[in-house]
């Protein structure tokens, strides 16, 4: 994500949505369509209207499925936590070092 409306797509995430595209068009060679859950989804204007042409993507295409971890939710919210704690020292010894160059420019 370059912000938090924009994102910056990869080859291969490109070459995944043109070729999805050439599927769902029925175009000679480019395979066959299938919805994906959280990617795409071949919604039909009965569905669209019934909705009030409200054509936000996520109203049709859903999330993906989650596949449940092999870690217990303990274990998950552990390693998170303490991921989250590295984080805030980190950004408190960035904090102060930014304090320091400002007090350098007064």
């Amino acid at each position: 994500m370059v912000d938090r409306t924009h994102r910056d797509l990869s080859d291969d995430e490109i070459s995944r949505i043109a070729s999805t595209y050439h599927a769902w068009r029925g175009e000679k060679g480019a395979g066959e369509y299938t919805d994906v859950p959280g990617f795409c989804r071949s919604a039909a204007t009965e569905e669209i209207a019934t909705n009030g042409c409200i054509l936000n993507p996520a109203r049709y295409v859903g999330a993906a499925d989650i596949q449940d971890e092999d870690k217990s939710f303990e274990e998950r919210f552990s390693a998170l936590k303490s991921k989250l704690q590295d984080q805030m020292r980190r950004a408190a010894v960035l904090d102060a070092n930014i304090l320091r160059q400002l007090e350098r420019l007064e």
